[in-house]
């Protein structure tokens, strides 16, 4: 069984070839890693045809810096395995986890599984309180209009069975595709799994990139996509 992994990647000189290798490592999984650059300007594209384009099977280069929901849309397109997964380019997520996040699909219990940094009793780096704070009342607002329970709608661990994500017509071309894409799974009414994942987050000095004025877009997204 292949599994598609897709990395959206903008300004991640320090860690892209890092996580690459990390997958790359992982024992006994078929892996197709698409890599989409958004037009980073930090050297990370130059890294990427020096040192990692041999290693993964297609990396896109966006003409502009579009935003993570328009470099997923373009990697959903030509992604061909069985079950897609969502990577930061960063290191906050660690690719060991791939083996919890499909084991509910493979046993044939889930079309999608959602990793959640607040639920078992994996390491987690302690950092932003409103960042939490925001994190999980905006999942519970998302929850109220999908009728899930998830635990922690922001993740960037989703994944899905190819029939599922692909059917759906994504627009959002930034942050918003993590309410956008929730409320329009949970509309499918497939199997959804959650389980508990390690997180080790990143301060802005070292890269982190989200901040106020995407809990705003976020918040919008949620009640667009799931009104509308």
């Amino acid at each position: 069984m292949i599994i598609s992994i897709l990395i959206p990647c903008f300004n991640e000189k320090d860690t892209i070839e890092e996580i690459v290798n990390r997958i790359k490592s992982l024992k006994d999984l078929d892996t197709e890693i698409i890599i989409i650059d958004d037009n980073s300007q930090d050297g990370t594209a130059e890294i990427l045809k020096d040192r990692v384009q041999g290693q993964v099977c297609k990396i896109i280069y966006n003409d502009a810096n579009y935003g993570k929901g328009y470099s997923l849309r373009k990697g959903i397109e030509i992604a061909k395995g069985e079950i897609i997964i969502i990577q930061d380019a960063d290191l906050e997520y660690d690719p060991k986890e791939y083996y919890k996040l499909i084991r509910p699909i493979i046993d044939g219990h889930a079309d999608v599984v959602y990793g959640s940094r607040f639920i078992g009793g994996d390491e987690r780096r302690i950092l932003f309180f409103w960042h939490t704070v925001a994190n999980k009342l905006l999942t519970l607002l998302s929850n109220m209009f999908t009728n899930l329970n998830l635990t922690d709608m922001e993740t960037c661990y989703k994944v899905f069975r190819k029939e599922i994500i692909k059917k759906i017509n994504l627009k959002e071309n930034g942050f918003g595709f993590d309410p956008e894409v929730t409320a329009k799974v949970a509309k499918l009414k497939p199997r959804i799994y959650e389980v508990g994942i390690s997180y080790f987050g990143r301060t802005y000095s070292q890269g982190k990139k989200i901040g106020l004025k995407d809990a705003f877009i976020v918040l919008k997204c949620i009640f667009i996509y799931n009104l509308f």
